[in-house]
């Protein structure tokens, strides 16, 4: 992916970053829930009937939070959601970064094809998204990604793309973020 080309340094956005289970999402929360007003709780996992871990995973995140945010699932087209959003002020959580850069790598994937062929999709559908939380300085986003490049070399080509489309993707929002925290062991390390 190239650089961004719209530079807009958002004072509007953070971005927490991490391993699974290090304490991203809870995080994300606990600064909602800080800002004590309307929250919006964008959720990007696509929900399959046969997968019940998944669904099983869903219904634990959905559980934790208060019963007055509003959950909007939202696989694609995360930009046109976030337009949609009514006037703020308000806390948007996007949970999460690395599933939609997953939802938009695997949109229309055949077996044995070059997962690399998307990579000029997925970058406009990052600045378009970049470009859609700068227009809204009446929101705050607070944005939940996965640090996918610290582990093993994935085996697979699918699994290359996706560590290395999601680690620019990563970069191309901690460049706009006004705040980048890293998590690890449920422990909290502000990083910008």
């Amino acid at each position: 992916m190239n650089r961004m080309t719209h530079q807009l340094d958002p004072q509007n956005l953070i971005l927490i970053t991490g391993g699974a289970r290090s304490g991203k999402s809870e995080l994300a929360e606990s600064i909602a829930l800080e800002a004590d007003c309307q929250v919006y709780y964008l959720a990007t996992m696509q929900r399959f009937d046969t997968d019940l871990e998944c669904t099983a995973r869903i219904e634990k995140h959905r559980q934790r939070r208060p019963a007055n945010w509003t959950t909007i699932e939202s696989s694609h087209h995360l930009e046109e959601t976030v337009q949609s959003l009514p006037p703020g002020p308000g806390i948007v959580i996007i949970d999460c970064l690395s599933l939609y850069v997953s939802n938009l790598l695997l949109d229309g994937y055949e077996e044995g094809t070059n997962p690399y062929q998307k990579e000029t999709c997925i970058a406009q559908a990052i600045e378009q998204l970049l470009m859609s939380i700068g227009h809204r300085d009446d929101l705050r986003f607070v944005v939940v990604t996965n640090e996918t490049g610290s582990g093993v070399v994935p085996v697979a080509n699918l699994g290359r793309a996706y560590r290395d489309l999601l680690g620019t993707a990563n970069q191309a929002f901690a460049r706009q973020a006004s705040t980048v925290w890293l998590t690890v062991c449920g422990q909290k390390l502000r990083i910008k």
